[in-house]
């Protein structure tokens, strides 16, 4: 009898010995399949956000939006660089779609330099914008006459819903360093047609109104702003 119970003790503890094994060896397969929260997770994350489906990104390069700013000088046609300035360009769209720009001024104008506008009613008052957005302008375009650009403050990114369109070639607004004073404006964009308009509107006679300066003096007005199918309608 004694031996007995010493053989079915015996049996217990390997059949215990086993299970704790073989539940050890199950709990490591399953923790080196699992991702870790702070590493294989993101990466997963990651790939998703880095590798866009094929198809999506050739449709966003080729089809540039286009939009036409209706002033009361003349009407200015653009074309935004969605591949090079995504971001900026949403946000442009954006003010666009919703008739933001109706109303607004070209506020202040310098010749050999720039027309900015976007932001102020012919009052000088500045309109509710939305939060400001990340500065793009390190994406290989440069300030050129004749494109677009986003306005900010002394601050990188700062811009909302000003913007200004370069009259001469303006290299030093552009991207040189991530500093705050080597960080450049960021191009969004060209005008296609319209540049006429642009230059006469730089010309006008301008003056001060506090603390305003370049003012024109009389106000020249963004009637419409929308988007367009072709670059040339009618």
């Amino acid at each position: 009898m004694k031996q007995k119970r010493i053989l079915s003790t015996s049996i217990i503890t390997l059949t215990l010995v086993a299970l704790g094994i073989f539940l050890i060896y199950g709990f490591s397969i399953l923790q080196s399949k699992a991702p870790d929260d702070d590493g294989e997770r993101q990466k997963e994350a990651n790939k998703i956000v880095e590798t866009p489906p094929k198809e999506q990104t050739q449709t966003e390069i080729r089809k540039n939006p286009l939009v036409v700013l209706e002033t009361s000088m003349g009407t200015i046609r653009l074309e935004l660089n969605y591949e090079k300035a995504p971001r900026t360009v949403e946000n442009f769209l954006h003010y666009v779609d919703s008739g933001y720009y109706t109303g607004t001024v070209f506020h202040r104008v310098i010749p050999d330099f720039m027309i900015q506008g976007g932001g102020m009613n012919e009052n000088l008052e500045e309109l509710q914008t939305s939060p400001p957005i990340r500065n793009e302008a390190n994406n290989g375009l440069s300030n050129k006459r004749g494109t677009i650009a986003m306005a900010r403050t002394a601050f990188v990114h700062s811009a909302t819903s000003q913007f200004f369109i370069n009259v001469a070639d303006n290299p030093y607004l552009d991207y040189r360093d991530n500093t705050a004073a080597g960080y450049g404006y960021c191009v969004f964009g060209r005008v296609i047609s319209g540049m006429d308009t642009v230059d006469k509107i730089v010309n006008v006679p301008t003056h001060t109104v506090e603390p305003h300066s370049d003012v024109p003096v009389e106000s020249i007005v963004i009637e419409d702003a929308r988007r367009v199918e072709t670059q040339n309608p009618e």
